[in-house]
């Protein structure tokens, strides 16, 4: 049995609230690593919304939620029937 590898979080990733909305950021990489940041969106629905491609940092990861925010709105996260890839 594989172990489960270990997670490093970013100190950006966390609760953020808009529009009356509450989704979980989460911005991660694997512990002691220098690799490259995954992020995922989770709603109150407990909906996930991944991004394909993986942040060199974890302030670009966070920046492109903001950027999906300003363009889209936070309830754009909320808004699909089906899972969503960013």
């Amino acid at each position: 049995m594989a172990k489960k590898q270990k997670l490093e979080h970013s100190e950006l990733a966390g609760e953020f609230t808009d529009d009356g909305v509450t989704v979980l950021v989460d911005i991660f990489r694997t512990a002691g690593s220098n690799g490259d940041w995954t992020m995922e969106v989770v709603t109150q629905a407990e909906d996930l919304i991944q991004w394909d491609e993986p942040f060199a940092t974890d302030r670009e990861a966070f920046d492109e939620f903001l950027a999906v925010v300003a363009r889209d709105g936070i309830r754009s996260f909320l808004d699909d029937d089906e899972p969503s890839v960013h």
